[in-house]
């Protein structure tokens, strides 16, 4: 089962390579991470910005364990197929849960709907993040607190203060529930470890670590003026996350105490004044997905003791519900694209991106657009063109799909607008795609 899912996501990011559509700098911003890490080098992240320490934008140092993977294939790739793996590592632990539940059958399908569930599928389509890592971790930590496991499930919950520094609310959240079930102090703990690292990432380490000396993204947390606007108080793309996790669940998931945990992710989500936190696209419900499920298998084994006869019967359902739901929502949702014959064509400007990037040097320094940025990072230190940059030895730009203002002209007048003391040749104009390198070089 885990098997199918991996094999999934990892063809689902060939495809995307073979595309040229990762264009996420997201990606690109990881690998240059972990090559730092696999070189034991400080996290100097030049896409962010020159000289910049990633531990000040994100607080995940857990991410340093994938170091000696990267050290081995040192390919920015190589992120896709570890978060596959991550995905189908989750969806192994919750399907040997289940199947000590409700058997191997039941147990198999209802680790598949989780392993394509929308939240994961959308992650995979937005590249890689951090929270790949905190999937496998709050899976295994929620399904030892299903069968009272609870030292394990501190155990494996702990960790994901280090995954991301809003994780360390959902870990006080893993902890209350360890402690509502248990009746024992180490939840209590448990929630006290979470909050602390918390309160310490984001007002000492992320703001110490920051160029502008503060967490970069409190400015986003303002529940006074979402709370205050209507509009964005009910945005219906809200709604969507909610319904969507009740959808995949059959609503059962508001049988389980274990549904109390989506409530710090869920918060800080829909208090943000970022509307692009709000909705399920993105890799923002990656994290909802493994307490979701646990939710659901939480409902089911606790369904016969309803008082109810009618929810007794509906809860004996559970796993064919999700099941269902899961095959109804998969039309939408990015794997679909593997089924269209078109998508397996070549495409109109593969030719050209790979003929812009055969001639830039190995080792050269690039400042780019998101284009082609995570073609570039392997064998290159890349800049974002977006930011103040050290003079590179090339500029690359992708004028259709590479996100750089119109107004900002042809590549010449680029290089004038960034660079004016430098003198750059025009080596390159295929399709859309543009390269000038230092004369000087």
């Amino acid at each position: 089962m885990a098997v199918i899912v991996a094999a999934a996501y990892v063809v689902f990011a060939a495809w995307q390579w073979s595309q040229f559509t990762v264009k996420s700098w997201d990606l690109s911003i990881f690998a240059q991470l972990l090559d730092r890490y696999a070189t034991l080098r400080a996290p100097i992240v030049t896409v962010k910005g020159d000289g910049f320490n990633l531990l000040g934008d994100h607080f995940h140092p857990l991410l340093a364990i994938f170091a000696p993977v990267y050290a081995a294939f040192p390919h920015a790739f190589t992120l896709l197929v570890i978060q596959a793996l991550c995905f189908a590592a989750a969806a192994g632990i919750l399907a040997r849960a289940a199947q000590r539940r409700l058997g191997p059958a039941a147990g198999i399908l209802l680790g598949i709907a989780f392993g394509l569930s929308w939240g994961l599928q959308n992650a995979a389509e937005a590249q890689f993040h951090e929270i790949a890592l905190a999937v496998p971790l709050l899976t295994a930590s929620l399904v030892a607190v299903l069968e009272s496991r609870w030292w394990a499930a501190a155990i494996w919950a702990a960790p994901l203060v280090f995954v991301k520094e809003d994780l360390g609310l959902t870990v006080v959240a893993v902890g209350l529930l360890i402690a509502y079930r248990a009746r024992k102090p180490v939840g209590v703990w448990l929630a006290v470890w979470g909050i602390g690292w918390f309160v310490l990432a984001t007002r000492v380490i992320l703001p110490g670590l920051n160029p502008n000396g503060a967490w970069a993204y409190a400015g986003n947390a303002n529940p006074v003026a979402v709370l205050s606007d209507p509009a964005s108080l009910f945005n219906p793309s809200k709604g969507e996350t909610l319904l969507l996790l009740i959808v995949v669940t059959g609503g059962l998931i508001a049988r389980s105490p274990a549904a109390l945990v989506l409530v710090p992710t869920l918060a800080w989500r829909f208090l943000s004044t970022n509307d692009g936190h709000w909705g399920p696209t993105w890799h923002y419900s990656a994290v909802l997905m493994p307490i979701a499920f646990v939710a659901l298998l939480d409902a089911i084994d606790h369904g016969p003791d309803s008082r109810w006869a009618w929810l007794r019967t509906y809860t004996s359902h559970g796993v064919a519900i999700a099941i269902t739901a899961a095959v109804v929502l998969q039309p939408g949702l990015p794997l679909r694209t593997l089924t269209d014959p078109k998508a397996w064509t070549t495409p109109a400007r593969a030719d050209a991106a790979a003929a812009v990037l055969a001639p830039v040097p190995a080792g050269a320094s690039v400042e780019t657009d998101i284009g082609l940025m995570n073609y570039l990072v392997d064998d290159h230190d890349v800049y974002w063109i977006g930011n103040t940059n050290p003079t590179p030895d090339c500029i690359l730009v992708d004028r259709i799909a590479g996100g750089i203002p119109k107004e900002w002209g042809n590549l010449k007048n680029i290089v004038k607008r960034l660079h004016p003391s430098t003198d750059y040749t025009i080596t390159h104009e295929i399709d859309g795609y543009e390269l000038a390198c230092r004369i000087d070089r």
